[in-house]
């Protein structure tokens, strides 16, 4: 994904990716966590955007069937040593959003963890992506930096058109059930660069 912020999404993340040390950490994202139990036991889950792949394997290890993709293929070979550590499957591929093979109805759940390297044409493009890839039922579960972040700057793109509002997800939303829209503050422990107070929206979203 690229945009006149970030002109050369899968450059920078594999810049940002290498070395052995997991960028994020190894541990899944506390709001995915959270919410796991509201997924259908051993459903098939589509994980975007998925980095190293701490979201993908801990979903994995939950027992669900994983797949996930990510454009710096750096992550993905460090996220397909995560997966075996872990000694769990999951399809990891190098794609970005517009060139993944987008399945309709294919998943029972798609996660989308700190997507926000998109500016609003591309992000709506990914909403979009990601409504249509859930099977009727299944759960959509996001989470994003609100733009508050501009001030804690403790992770994040640092760019306003970026970030999210619940306002702006529940617009582009608004075809699906709400279970659950939040903007709220909390710590973040994830890796070196998601580390202190953030300002988040988090979303549960259900598919008609």
């Amino acid at each position: 994904m690229s945009d006149a912020a970030f002109p050369d999404a899968a450059a920078t993340w594999n810049q940002r990716y290498g070395g052995e040390a997991y960028f994020f950490g190894r541990e899944p994202n506390d709001y995915l966590r959270a919410k796991a139990a509201l997924l259908r036991p051993g459903g098939r889950v589509l994980c975007v955007a998925d980095g190293e792949g701490r979201n993908s394997v801990w979903l994995a290890r939950q027992g669900f069937e994983v797949q996930a993709f990510d454009v710096a293929d750096v992550a993905v070979v460090k996220a397909r040593r995560l997966a075996a550590d872990a000694g769990v499957a999951v399809e990891h591929h190098v794609a970005g959003f517009d060139d993944w093979k987008w399945q309709p109805a294919a998943y029972d759940a798609v996660v989308a963890i700190f997507i926000q390297f998109a500016d609003p044409a591309m992000r709506a493009r990914q909403f979009t992506q990601m409504q249509g890839a859930l099977k009727p039922g299944g759960l959509l579960v996001l989470q994003g930096y609100t733009p508050r972040q501009l001030e804690l700057k403790t992770g994040g793109p640092g760019v306003l058109s970026h970030l999210y509002t619940a306002a702006t997800l529940r617009e582009a939303f608004e075809a699906m059930d709400i279970v659950e829209l939040v903007e709220y503050e909390a710590v973040l422990d994830e890796g070196t660069r998601h580390r202190g107070l953030s300002a988040l929206a988090g979303l549960v979203a259900r598919k008609r």
